[in-house]
């Protein structure tokens, strides 16, 4: 669900995206990713033992990803975020993790470790990797704290042509089901996904551009075309410390959206067994966390990582929290499976204008 922006190793993995062509370097261990994931900074210690980084193949979103692993795309690790993994469990796309050979699994934050919807028969499918909010993001010299106060901006006439959404299902109903007082999409009703739906194509007029990464929102932003987001960390932290007037408003009358993605291990993988653990544990490591919260914005799982570093680095990425963030906060959490489809099948009649 997560890509990076502005490094020019993402701009690269990007062009090779967009041209069907997978990066390659190692080729005991290929990675099915987001584009930017290949910042060789997250895994040092892979290539300080293997000389290499592992190759990368590249999708746009986990729908696509998905169909490609069922339609016979072979690789041996993927980047899913949570409320994909139960529908891959059941696929058969996923082998269980030896959590003996994750050297760092006992200092994994335990409440995205342990969700049961990551399990099946006593076995773990997926290592919680980064997470993150999203939330509304806007441009402070057009617009001020109290015009963003509610969801509602979103989708307000006086607003159109000046909006961006994520090209993302998840998010667009994460703020869609804020925006109509749903915090626990995993129940909502038909009535309330009617309700979401109903939001989000009366945002639909006022949307600009649906974003596909962060690079091309950033670019929407810088401009001044673009003043409202609905955007993860990685555009504030990313603009805000490049000098552009852009702030996070994460006290809205409705609330923000969180989330966490993370690796697994795909069930035909042709490489190496022993390389995708060691590619996990180099992404636990201490510096790693640490370089993905200073230099992109996002959060670690490895909660003991996390809990080292200074408090002003964390609230400098946003990802400082509060009883009353947390209290108004939707988690993206496994859906149902028949709920999902029907956002799917309906976001697309959405951005077609219907």
């Amino acid at each position: 669900m997560r890509h990076f922006t502005i490094t020019a190793a993402g701009a690269i993995a990007a062009a090779a995206f967009a041209a069907g062509a997978a990066l390659a370097a190692d080729p005991e261990l290929t990675v099915f990713d987001w584009a930017g994931y290949e910042d060789p900074n997250f895994f040092t210690d892979y290539i300080d033992e293997h000389g290499d980084s592992p190759t990368y193949a590249f999708f746009g979103d986990e729908e696509e990803a998905f169909q490609k692993l069922r339609a016979g795309f072979r690789a041996d690790a993927a980047h899913p975020c949570s409320q994909s993994i139960p529908k891959w469990i059941e696929a058969g796309l996923l082998r269980p993790l030896d959590t003996s050979r994750i050297a760092r699994w006992d200092d994994l934050e335990p409440s995205f470790r342990d969700i049961p919807a990551y399990q099946k028969n006593g076995e773990y499918y997926f290592v919680p990797i980064d997470w993150g909010y999203t939330m509304t993001t806007y441009n402070t010299d057009l617009l001020s704290e109290a015009d963003v106060q509610s969801l509602q901006a979103f989708a307000d006439p006086k607003h159109a042509g000046r909006v961006s959404i994520g090209d993302n299902v998840d998010d667009a109903y994460a703020l869609a089901f804020l925006a109509t007082g749903v915090k626990d999409w995993a129940n909502a009703t038909d009535e309330q996904f009617r309700a979401a739906s109903d939001f989000l194509r009366k945002v639909h007029p006022n949307v600009r551009a649906y974003w596909a990464d962060g690079a091309s929102l950033a670019q929407l932003m810088q401009s001044g075309e673009v003043y409202l987001a609905w955007a993860w960390n990685e555009t504030y932290w990313t603009m805000s410390s490049e000098g552009y007037p852009i702030a996070v408003k994460k006290d809205t009358d409705e609330g923000i959206s969180s989330w966490v993605c993370g690796y697994t291990e795909l069930a035909d993988g042709p490489g190496s067994v022993d390389r995708f653990y060691d590619f996990i544990n180099a992404w636990l490591e201490p510096e790693t966390a640490n370089y993905l919260v200073t230099a992109w914005g996002y959060g670690h799982s490895n909660a003991a990582a996390m809990a080292a570093m200074p408090q002003e680095d964390l609230v400098a990425a946003g990802l400082d929290s509060t009883d009353d963030i947390r209290k108004n906060t939707l988690w993206q959490s496994p859906l149902p499976a028949e709920l999902r489809e029907k956002m799917i099948a309906e976001f697309e009649l959405i951005k077609a204008g219907f």
